[in-house]
């Protein structure tokens, strides 16, 4: 389960950087320190080794004096924002059609200038920032520490503010706006699409149209544009799924920018994963080759909430939410039988955040796997037993496991979907006859329910906290094309919306660290101990 489409990545000619390394690796030769991306995410650095596989390892020299301002600098450098204006050097910006003051809607015909109003004052400045880390670890062995260097030294790491700008790149009456959905389900989908058409027309553009199903939508000659007015998305929010339907793959990056040069598509927004991102910032680059004028802006789209760098993305606190449902049922049902068992399986293939923040919300859990912390199901310390020790003093017990937790423990299926992603194993099932077959041997009778919500789950509408979010990510996705750019995504940090270059999110899934305070506080609820 997951949003992530890793086969777009070689279908449409691009490379994802992957990096690999060991939490907490110090004391190279010569006071080197390597720092890759990583479970602990220490960051990457100024100094870059390739790879013939087209990774790359990045080393930062800790004896130079300069070490900071070079690794400031090269953030910087990586965070800055493609603009329009990097190809069109010409381009002029005019005065933002966007303001709240101004509340009748913008006329069709602009009578030599464009309306403005120069004493608003709720236009984002260029050069506001947003501090990426806000705390300040004073050593690597801190629970859940993000350190650069062994002294864990505190340097600054800004990122740019999203929001309206006072000057915009496009005339709102000559855009057309095209906005895709790609790669599975997730709740609040049709909250994003319908704020981006709102945000549109309060700019003043008067053509907006879906690409059904995807980048699938660009190949398909069966498959026509959906036009969106503010009359048609005006209800879609309150149901889930999305409006314009999606799908995994599609065809290639030459294929995608050819479709949007015969529509003459100038904004493309595009929702979803970290593979659909990685498929956007292929099309942002070939626009650039080319020397079009097409701003593409991604919205993160992953119900896993596995995309770096932000607190969350939309459909994350709605699954959580719905997953109580499940997990109250399966402890009802092991409350209620004798030696009763229940387990629920959630999404999750590469991090357990849903997993273990369901556990965390329910009070209800006993036992939360996930990808990122191996455990043992049979000896001494494993999962068996302690689900033994747990039927002989409570009576019943409840399992969350994560659907990519275990998966060393089955047989591997090499089988993939349409996006690349491997089909998992069902570690759920596998749990569930390797207990009955555990408390069998010890003639032990057991009573096992297993719940498997991911589909209604991923389903159901927006709860009001993502329908928050969406609107924000929406209305800002808007407002970063009209102020010229493109390859970026938006998305919530530290409780403030930012614009991070598209490369900086998509060279792998974010994971859960175990060290983090907040799994910390998972075990402290369910009490349940290491199982290796």
């Amino acid at each position: 389960m997951g949003s992530i489409s890793h086969s777009i990545g070689p279908k449409l000619g691009f490379h994802h950087q992957v990096s690999h390394c060991s939490p907490g690796l110090f004391g190279l030769s010569r006071g080197k320190f390597l720092s890759l991306s990583s479970r602990k995410h220490f960051g990457r650095i100024h100094a870059s080794i390739d790879v013939k596989d087209g990774r790359k390892i990045e080393v930062i020299d800790f004896s130079d004096p300069d070490w900071k301002l070079k690794y400031q600098a090269d953030f910087e450098k990586r965070f800055n924002l493609p603009h329009i204006t990097d190809v069109f050097g010409d381009a002029v910006p005019i005065p933002s059609t966007f303001c709240l003051r101004m509340r009748s809607p913008v006329s069709d015909v602009f009578p030599g200038v464009y309306p403005s109003d120069e004493e608003w004052h709720g236009y984002i400045n260029n050069n506001d920032r947003v501090l990426l880390k806000v705390i300040n670890y004073s050593s690597p062995t801190s629970a859940g520490a993000e350190c650069i260097d062994p002294n864990c030294t505190w340097v600054e790491q800004w990122v740019h503010r999203a929001g309206p700008r006072e000057k915009i790149y496009f005339k709102p009456e000559e855009v057309k706006a095209a906005i895709v959905t790609c790669g599975g389900l997730c709740p609040g989908l049709n909250d994003v699409i319908r704020q981006i058409v709102i945000t549109l027309e309060i700019y003043g553009v008067k053509k907006i149209v879906g690409i059904p199903f995807g980048y699938r939508g660009f190949s398909d000659k069966e498959l026509t544009e959906m036009p969106l007015s503010r009359k048609v998305v005006q209800n879609i929010h309150l149901s889930g799924g999305s409006l314009l339907g999606v799908s995994r793959g599609g065809p290639g990056i030459g294929e995608i920018v050819d479709n949007l040069q015969e529509r003459g598509i100038d904004m493309l927004f595009v929702l979803g994963g970290n593979g659909t991102h990685a498929g956007a910032n292929a099309i942002h680059n070939e626009c650039r080759k080319r020397r079009l004028k097409v701003a593409v802006v991604g919205v993160p789209k992953t119900i896993d909430n596995d995309i770096l760098l932000m607190d969350k993305t939309f459909g994350f606190d709605t699954a959580v939410e719905e997953a109580q449902r499940a997990i109250n049922s399966a402890y009802i049902e092991a409350h209620s039988a004798y030696h009763g068992v229940g387990i629920v399986k959630l999404m999750g293939r590469s991090s357990g955040f849903i997993a273990m923040h369901a556990a965390l919300a329910s009070g209800q859990i006993d036992v939360c796997l996930v990808p990122e912390v191996p455990f043992h199901l049979h000896g001494p310390h494993g999962v068996l037993r302690h689900l033994k020790y747990l039927i002989e003093t409570k009576g019943s017990a409840v399992v969350c496991v994560a659907e990519g937790a275990g998966q060393n423990l089955l047989q591997k299926t090499n089988a993939t979907d349409a996006s690349g992603n491997i089909v998992l194993s069902d570690i759920g099932v596998y749990i569930q006859q390797e207990m009955k077959k555990y408390f069998q041997e010890l003639s032990t009778p057991v009573d096992v329910k297993y719940i498997d919500p991911t589909y209604m789950i991923r389903a159901c509408r927006a709860n009001a906290s993502d329908g928050i979010l969406c609107t924000v990510l929406g209305q800002n996705a808007v407002h970063g094309a009209f102020a010229g750019y493109s390859g970026i995504t938006v998305g919530i940090c530290n409780t403030h919306y930012v614009y991070l270059p598209i490369p900086e999110v998509i060279s792998h899934p974010r994971i859960l660290d175990p060290n983090s305070r907040m799994w910390h506080r998972c075990l402290t609820s369910t009490g349940q101990p290491d199982f290796i």
